[in-house]
């Protein structure tokens, strides 16, 4: 009697299974710590068919961050409504940001943390990611100030360049810290809601400042004094 044909995986299933494990492997251990054969063991594939498929360690570290990266910026990018005020537009973006960190913390070690130790050319996907996050903050910000110059804070001097970059950048910096935080050892772990609001409190009224003319200025500050525009 013929023996039943055993149905091959496709390889596309093979690759993200050993993708998942090698993501597990890597945020608890980096990548010079991160034993291959875990990852196999992890994947239920032997060691040489990860070679044949993703072919080196380094390799399928890269792929790893890849993927993680994409995911996250789709989560934000599929998140924010095109036309929606830039204040909803913000917030909706913080929050998919939040909630995804949250909901897949390995992945969010391998690029918060363990992608950055390593170096070239890991680190530099990780910029890359993050540049297009401040290109998005950049835009929000741009819109926001453009929407208040034409109303209620006509005649103000709308933010320059520079000011716009260093504040998403800063935003985006307060975001990834903020991720860090919410997915930190076990405790009064806050939700992805509560850690939105928390930045969007800070962000937003601050922003509202300054496309309405209220600066802070050093001076003032120490005279006592808050400066109106």
């Amino acid at each position: 009697m013929p023996k039943p044909r055993v149905r091959r995986m496709p390889r596309e299933v093979r690759e993200r299974q050993m993708i998942d494990a090698a993501v597990r492997v890597f945020a608890r251990c980096g990548y010079s710590a991160a034993s291959m054969d875990e990852i196999a063991e992890l994947a239920g594939a032997s060691k040489p068919l990860i070679y044949l498929y993703l072919h080196s360690k380094e390799d399928l570290f890269g792929t790893c961050i890849r993927r993680e990266a994409a995911a996250l910026l789709g989560a934000v990018r599929s998140a924010v409504e095109p036309h929606a005020p830039a204040d909803r537009r913000l917030w909706d973006g913080l929050r998919a940001f939040f909630a995804h960190t949250a909901a897949h913390p390995e992945g969010w070690a391998v690029l918060s943390c363990r992608a950055r130790t390593h170096g070239e050319p890991f680190d530099r996907v990780v910029a890359e990611l993050r540049e297009e996050i401040v290109e998005v903050v950049v835009r929000l910000i741009e819109e926001a100030a453009e929407d208040a110059v034409g109303g209620a804070a006509a005649g103000r001097a709308p933010l320059n360049g520079r000011e716009v970059t260093g504040l998403a950048h800063a935003l985006v910096g307060a975001a990834e810290s903020l991720a860090g935080w919410a997915n930190g050892p076990a405790g009064a772990v806050p939700s992805a809601k509560e850690t939105a609001e928390t930045l969007m409190n800070v962000a937003w009224v601050g922003l509202e400042n300054l496309v309405s003319g209220r600066r802070w200025e050093a001076a003032a500050s120490k005279a006592g004094v808050v400066s109106s525009g």
